[in-house]
């Protein structure tokens, strides 16, 4: 019962925060998920990208629908970004959970530094 409502507490919260900021599956829900469910890195990972698309979806719909969405961008990024999640997906594979941890730690780290400067 309790990890039904952290599992849903851990999809309110990264829903809510993907729908405001564009972000919220992967720095939201692979940690939760780790933290709080005790799910391995590897299953985190990929079941953060799993349940990132229908939350994409549904905030890619709202998002149309006040015209903000750039298609040509879409396009080109969506296509290219296919080849990179294979690509990505056949790597995670390769990679131990501790090395996972710290690549994802330093991703966000950087990002979040660039947004404070830019």
């Amino acid at each position: 019962m309790i990890r039904t409502i952290l599992g849903a507490a851990i999809g309110m919260l990264s829903g809510l925060i993907n729908g405001v900021l564009g972000a919220g599956g992967g720095t939201i829900i692979v940690p939760a998920l780790e933290r709080f469910l005790k799910v391995p890195a590897h299953k985190a990972h990929a079941t953060a990208i799993s349940i990132i698309l229908p939350l994409t979806i549904v905030s890619a719909y709202f998002y149309s629908r006040q015209g903000l969405i750039n298609m040509r961008a879409t396009l080109i990024i969506s296509l290219s970004g296919i080849a990179g999640g294979f690509a990505g997906a056949k790597f995670l594979r390769k990679l131990s959970g501790k090395t996972i941890r710290i690549v994802f730690a330093v991703s966000m780290i950087v990002a979040g530094l660039r947004m404070l400067w830019k």
